[in-house]
């Protein structure tokens, strides 16, 4: 595993844990942090931080394309890996589109149930083409 993809899986980790905790991912990371048990990788905190910055801009994304799916009805787990591949595709250029994809997918058919993929892909695949076609 890359250490990239080590820092989403820990970044999801935080995401995930700060949501069923109701705390802010944020203070979450910089309690790992002081506590020692921080990431390794700075960009763990990258994401971690981008998903909080852009939350609102990502939700709205993820509410627009994510058809007969509330943020509140898809799994945790979905919802935040989600969070990261559009944080990854919109707002991180040096990331290409298809390894923020690649590793959403990758982090949900590990994570999560055997439809996650599917839908993963399949919303995370709709903002791309969305984005392709406004250019």
């Amino acid at each position: 595993m890359s250490a990239r993809s080590k820092a989403r899986k820990r970044a999801l980790d935080l995401l995930y844990a700060s949501e069923m905790r109701s705390e802010s991912p944020v203070v979450a990371l910089d309690r790992a942090i002081a506590d020692g048990e921080g990431p390794t990788n700075d960009y763990t905190a990258v994401l971690v931080r981008g998903v909080v910055e852009h939350q609102t801009e990502i939700d709205e994304l993820l509410t627009t394309y994510s058809q007969g799916w509330t943020l509140g009805r898809m799994p945790a787990v979905d919802r935040n890996v989600l969070r990261l591949g559009v944080f990854e595709l919109v707002f991180v250029d040096d990331v290409p589109d298809t390894v923020a994809v690649t590793e959403a997918i990758s982090l949900v058919r590990d994570l999560s149930t055997d439809e996650s993929p599917t839908f993963v892909n399949g919303i995370l695949g709709a903002i791309l083409k969305s984005r392709s076609s406004a250019v």
